[in-house]
Protein backbone atom coordinates (compact mmCIF):
# COMPACT_ATOMS: atom_id res chain seq x y z
CA UNK A 1 0.00 0.00 0.00
CA UNK A 2 1.26 3.13 -1.14
CA UNK A 3 0.87 7.16 -0.72
CA UNK A 4 1.23 10.30 -2.50
CA UNK A 5 3.31 11.26 -1.03
CA UNK A 6 5.47 8.02 0.40
CA UNK A 7 6.59 4.64 -1.16
CA UNK A 8 7.10 2.02 0.89
CA UNK A 9 10.72 0.25 0.40
CA UNK A 10 11.63 -2.75 -1.08
CA UNK A 11 13.98 -5.62 0.09
CA UNK A 12 16.58 -3.60 -1.46
CA UNK A 13 16.02 -0.17 -0.05
CA UNK A 14 15.17 -2.01 3.16
CA UNK A 15 18.82 -3.97 3.27
CA UNK A 16 20.53 -0.50 1.98
CA UNK A 17 18.54 1.04 4.94
CA UNK A 18 19.41 -1.90 7.41
CA UNK A 19 23.61 -1.47 6.30
CA UNK A 20 23.17 2.30 6.92
CA UNK A 21 22.26 1.93 9.92
CA UNK A 22 25.07 -0.12 10.90
CA UNK A 23 27.55 1.73 9.60
CA UNK A 24 26.08 5.17 10.81
CA UNK A 25 26.03 3.32 14.59
CA UNK A 26 29.71 1.89 14.37
CA UNK A 27 30.55 5.56 13.47
CA UNK A 28 28.95 7.19 16.24
CA UNK A 29 30.31 4.13 18.80
CA UNK A 30 34.14 4.66 17.22
CA UNK A 31 33.20 8.53 18.05
CA UNK A 32 32.18 7.97 21.72
CA UNK A 33 34.92 5.37 22.67
CA UNK A 34 37.59 7.95 21.03
CA UNK A 35 36.20 10.45 23.08
CA UNK A 36 36.35 8.46 26.15
CA UNK A 37 39.60 7.12 25.42
CA UNK A 38 41.12 10.70 25.19
CA UNK A 39 39.59 11.83 28.18
CA UNK A 40 41.29 8.50 30.09
CA UNK A 41 44.30 9.66 28.61
CA UNK A 42 43.76 13.36 29.63
CA UNK A 43 43.04 12.66 33.22
CA UNK A 44 39.77 13.21 33.42
CA UNK A 45 39.05 9.87 34.92
CA UNK A 46 40.93 10.43 38.28
CA UNK A 47 39.37 10.24 41.46
CA UNK A 48 40.67 13.39 42.22
CA UNK A 49 38.47 15.45 39.88
CA UNK A 50 35.78 13.21 40.81
CA UNK A 51 35.82 13.12 44.81
CA UNK A 52 34.61 16.31 45.12
CA UNK A 53 30.63 14.81 44.35
CA UNK A 54 31.03 13.35 47.59
CA UNK A 55 31.21 16.47 49.36
CA UNK A 56 27.50 17.72 50.97
CA UNK A 57 28.69 20.88 50.75
CA UNK A 58 28.76 20.62 46.43
CA UNK A 59 25.64 18.33 46.44
CA UNK A 60 23.77 20.79 48.60
CA UNK A 61 25.00 23.61 45.83
CA UNK A 62 23.68 20.93 43.03
CA UNK A 63 20.58 20.78 44.20
CA UNK A 64 19.67 24.22 44.81
CA UNK A 65 21.07 25.21 41.07
CA UNK A 66 18.45 22.10 40.21
CA UNK A 67 15.62 23.45 42.12
CA UNK A 68 15.91 26.57 41.21
CA UNK A 69 16.31 25.22 37.43
CA UNK A 70 12.70 23.71 38.06
CA UNK A 71 11.38 26.40 39.58
CA UNK A 72 11.97 28.63 36.69
CA UNK A 73 11.15 26.47 34.14
CA UNK A 74 8.03 25.62 35.85
CA UNK A 75 6.83 28.93 36.21
CA UNK A 76 7.87 30.07 32.74
CA UNK A 77 6.09 26.86 31.28
CA UNK A 78 3.04 27.72 32.59
CA UNK A 79 2.64 30.83 32.05
CA UNK A 80 3.97 30.50 28.26
CA UNK A 81 1.08 28.03 27.63
CA UNK A 82 -1.25 30.66 28.74
CA UNK A 83 -0.08 33.57 26.42
CA UNK A 84 -0.13 30.77 23.97
CA UNK A 85 -3.54 29.84 24.53
CA UNK A 86 -4.79 33.42 25.06
CA UNK A 87 -2.93 35.08 21.83
CA UNK A 88 -3.89 31.97 19.62
CA UNK A 89 -7.30 32.70 20.29
CA UNK A 90 -6.50 36.38 19.58
CA UNK A 91 -5.15 35.17 16.24
CA UNK A 92 -8.13 33.15 14.90
CA UNK A 93 -10.26 35.75 15.87
CA UNK A 94 -12.99 36.89 13.43
CA UNK A 95 -12.14 40.76 14.66
CA UNK A 96 -9.40 41.88 12.95
CA UNK A 97 -8.90 44.70 15.66
CA UNK A 98 -7.74 42.48 17.91
CA UNK A 99 -6.28 39.07 15.26
CA UNK A 100 -4.05 42.18 13.65
CA UNK A 101 -2.21 43.08 17.17
CA UNK A 102 -2.28 39.33 18.43
CA UNK A 103 -0.22 38.15 15.69
CA UNK A 104 2.18 41.53 15.26
CA UNK A 105 3.49 40.38 19.01
CA UNK A 106 3.59 36.79 18.26
CA UNK A 107 5.93 37.17 15.33
CA UNK A 108 7.86 40.38 17.53
CA UNK A 109 8.23 37.92 20.51
CA UNK A 110 9.12 35.06 18.23
CA UNK A 111 11.83 37.00 16.24
CA UNK A 112 13.60 38.34 19.46
CA UNK A 113 16.47 36.30 20.55
CA UNK A 114 15.58 34.67 23.92
CA UNK A 115 18.93 35.81 25.45
CA UNK A 116 17.92 39.05 24.76
CA UNK A 117 14.78 39.44 26.05
CA UNK A 118 16.88 38.43 29.49
CA UNK A 119 19.03 40.93 29.31
CA UNK A 120 15.95 43.35 28.23
CA UNK A 121 14.52 42.54 31.72
CA UNK A 122 17.55 42.59 33.41
CA UNK A 123 19.42 45.47 32.31
CA UNK A 124 16.30 47.61 32.32
CA UNK A 125 15.59 46.35 35.96
CA UNK A 126 18.96 48.10 37.07
CA UNK A 127 18.74 50.99 34.76
CA UNK A 128 15.16 52.06 35.85
CA UNK A 129 14.72 50.01 39.27
CA UNK A 130 11.83 47.98 38.61
CA UNK A 131 12.69 45.81 41.63
CA UNK A 132 13.02 42.37 39.20
CA UNK A 133 15.31 39.41 40.05
CA UNK A 134 17.08 37.40 37.56
CA UNK A 135 14.68 35.03 38.65
CA UNK A 136 12.13 37.08 36.96
CA UNK A 137 13.95 38.08 33.79
CA UNK A 138 14.62 34.64 33.36
CA UNK A 139 10.94 34.00 34.00
CA UNK A 140 9.95 36.65 31.54
CA UNK A 141 11.87 36.29 28.69
CA UNK A 142 11.37 32.50 28.61
CA UNK A 143 7.42 33.15 28.67
CA UNK A 144 7.65 35.44 25.99
CA UNK A 145 9.84 33.84 23.87
CA UNK A 146 8.19 30.11 24.29
CA UNK A 147 5.01 31.65 24.80
CA UNK A 148 5.20 33.01 21.44
CA UNK A 149 6.05 29.99 20.17
CA UNK A 150 2.89 27.90 21.20
CA UNK A 151 0.59 30.70 20.05
CA UNK A 152 1.79 29.66 16.78
CA UNK A 153 2.05 25.60 17.45
CA UNK A 154 -2.12 26.09 18.95
CA UNK A 155 -3.12 28.33 15.68
CA UNK A 156 -1.40 25.91 13.24
CA UNK A 157 -2.92 22.87 15.24
CA UNK A 158 -6.62 24.37 15.29
CA UNK A 159 -6.07 25.10 11.59
CA UNK A 160 -5.03 21.53 10.33
CA UNK A 161 -8.26 20.11 11.73
CA UNK A 162 -10.86 19.14 8.97
CA UNK A 163 -12.99 22.35 8.34
CA UNK A 164 -16.62 19.90 7.97
CA UNK A 165 -16.09 19.54 11.60
CA UNK A 166 -16.48 23.18 12.44
CA UNK A 167 -19.44 23.80 9.79
CA UNK A 168 -21.16 20.70 11.05
CA UNK A 169 -20.94 21.94 14.62
CA UNK A 170 -22.23 25.45 13.82
CA UNK A 171 -24.79 23.78 11.56
CA UNK A 172 -25.98 22.16 15.20
CA UNK A 173 -26.55 25.81 16.78
CA UNK A 174 -23.58 26.30 18.36
CA UNK A 175 -21.20 29.28 18.93
CA UNK A 176 -17.63 29.69 18.26
CA UNK A 177 -16.59 29.41 21.87
CA UNK A 178 -18.47 25.62 22.13
CA UNK A 179 -16.97 24.97 18.78
CA UNK A 180 -13.47 25.83 20.26
CA UNK A 181 -13.93 24.42 23.58
CA UNK A 182 -15.98 21.08 22.91
CA UNK A 183 -15.13 20.16 19.59
CA UNK A 184 -11.75 21.24 18.36
CA UNK A 185 -9.45 21.73 21.08
CA UNK A 186 -9.89 18.21 22.36
CA UNK A 187 -8.99 17.07 18.80
CA UNK A 188 -6.41 19.57 18.49
CA UNK A 189 -4.90 19.06 22.20
CA UNK A 190 -4.15 15.25 21.40
CA UNK A 191 -2.09 15.68 17.65
CA UNK A 192 -0.46 19.13 19.76
CA UNK A 193 0.94 17.19 22.21
CA UNK A 194 4.12 16.07 21.54
CA UNK A 195 5.21 19.09 19.85
CA UNK A 196 3.96 20.70 22.71
CA UNK A 197 6.19 18.67 25.05
CA UNK A 198 8.75 19.32 23.02
CA UNK A 199 8.72 22.96 23.68
CA UNK A 200 8.42 23.09 27.27
CA UNK A 201 11.74 20.82 26.98
CA UNK A 202 13.03 23.78 25.24
CA UNK A 203 11.83 25.78 27.90
CA UNK A 204 13.55 23.69 30.42
CA UNK A 205 17.00 23.76 28.33
CA UNK A 206 16.67 27.11 28.13
CA UNK A 207 16.73 28.20 31.51
CA UNK A 208 20.81 27.16 31.35
CA UNK A 209 20.87 31.06 29.78
CA UNK A 210 19.99 32.48 32.95
CA UNK A 211 23.72 31.81 34.35
CA UNK A 212 24.30 34.80 31.86
CA UNK A 213 22.70 36.94 34.39
CA UNK A 214 23.92 35.79 37.67
CA UNK A 215 20.86 33.46 37.99
CA UNK A 216 21.90 30.62 40.27
CA UNK A 217 20.59 27.63 38.72
CA UNK A 218 22.20 24.68 37.73
CA UNK A 219 24.67 26.02 34.68
CA UNK A 220 25.76 28.78 37.14
CA UNK A 221 26.37 26.22 39.93
CA UNK A 222 28.17 23.87 37.45
CA UNK A 223 30.96 26.99 36.27
CA UNK A 224 31.45 27.89 39.72
CA UNK A 225 32.22 24.24 40.60
CA UNK A 226 34.09 23.67 37.68
CA UNK A 227 36.40 26.90 38.32
CA UNK A 228 37.45 25.58 42.05
CA UNK A 229 41.28 25.61 41.14
CA UNK A 230 41.54 23.73 44.86
CA UNK A 231 39.79 21.03 43.56
CA UNK A 232 41.99 20.75 40.30
CA UNK A 233 39.56 22.85 37.66
CA UNK A 234 36.97 19.95 37.08
CA UNK A 235 35.20 21.13 34.11
CA UNK A 236 34.64 18.10 32.14
CA UNK A 237 33.54 16.29 35.03
CA UNK A 238 31.29 18.98 36.48
CA UNK A 239 29.36 19.05 32.74
CA UNK A 240 29.20 15.35 32.21
CA UNK A 241 26.87 15.35 35.46
CA UNK A 242 25.44 18.13 34.77
CA UNK A 243 24.47 17.38 31.45
CA UNK A 244 23.34 13.84 32.96
CA UNK A 245 20.87 16.48 34.96
CA UNK A 246 19.60 17.88 32.03
CA UNK A 247 19.08 14.63 30.07
CA UNK A 248 17.63 12.64 32.50
CA UNK A 249 14.84 15.59 33.24
CA UNK A 250 14.03 15.27 29.88
CA UNK A 251 14.35 12.12 29.50
CA UNK A 252 10.82 12.29 32.25
CA UNK A 253 9.17 14.86 30.61
CA UNK A 254 8.77 13.32 27.43
CA UNK A 255 8.05 10.04 29.11
CA UNK A 256 5.44 11.57 30.95
CA UNK A 257 3.93 13.49 27.80
CA UNK A 258 4.04 9.67 25.79
CA UNK A 259 1.86 8.40 29.29
CA UNK A 260 -0.48 11.59 28.94
CA UNK A 261 -0.76 11.00 25.39
CA UNK A 262 -1.39 7.05 25.22
CA UNK A 263 -4.31 7.37 28.15
CA UNK A 264 -5.84 10.37 26.22
CA UNK A 265 -5.98 8.12 22.85
CA UNK A 266 -6.94 5.28 25.02
CA UNK A 267 -9.89 6.83 26.38
CA UNK A 268 -11.37 8.37 22.74
CA UNK A 269 -11.09 4.23 21.87
CA UNK A 270 -13.29 3.28 24.40
CA UNK A 271 -15.72 6.13 24.24
CA UNK A 272 -18.73 4.66 23.06
CA UNK A 273 -20.14 5.79 19.16
CA UNK A 274 -23.93 7.03 19.34
CA UNK A 275 -24.35 6.10 15.91
CA UNK A 276 -23.30 2.42 16.46
CA UNK A 277 -24.94 -0.83 16.07
CA UNK A 278 -25.09 -2.41 19.71
CA UNK A 279 -26.60 -6.20 19.11
CA UNK A 280 -27.57 -6.53 22.66
CA UNK A 281 -29.50 -4.26 22.76
CA UNK A 282 -33.30 -5.20 23.02
CA UNK A 283 -35.28 -3.91 19.47
CA UNK A 284 -37.70 -1.55 19.22
CA UNK A 285 -41.23 -2.43 19.33
CA UNK A 286 -43.24 -2.36 16.12
CA UNK A 287 -45.83 0.18 15.61
CA UNK A 288 -49.26 -0.68 15.54
CA UNK A 289 -50.84 -0.97 12.27
CA UNK A 290 -53.35 1.87 10.92
CA UNK A 291 -51.44 4.47 13.02
CA UNK A 292 -49.60 7.12 11.89
CA UNK A 293 -47.32 9.84 12.92
CA UNK A 294 -50.19 12.59 12.68
CA UNK A 295 -52.39 10.49 14.73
Amino acid sequence: MSTVLYEPPGPRAKARNRITNILVLVVLVGAVAWLINRMYQNGQFEGRLWRQFQYSSIQQQLVEGLLNTLRAAGLAAVLALLFGAVFAAARISDHKWIRTPATLIVELFRAVPLLILMFYFYFGNIQFQLGLSPFWAVVFGLTLYNGSVLAEIFRAGVASLPRGQSEAAYALGMRKTQVMTNVLLPQAIREMLPTIVSQLVVVLKDTALGFLILYPELLYQARYLGGQGQLGSPILPVAIVIAAIYISMCLLLSWLANVLERRSRRSVKARPDPGAFDPEAPAPEPEPVGTSATG
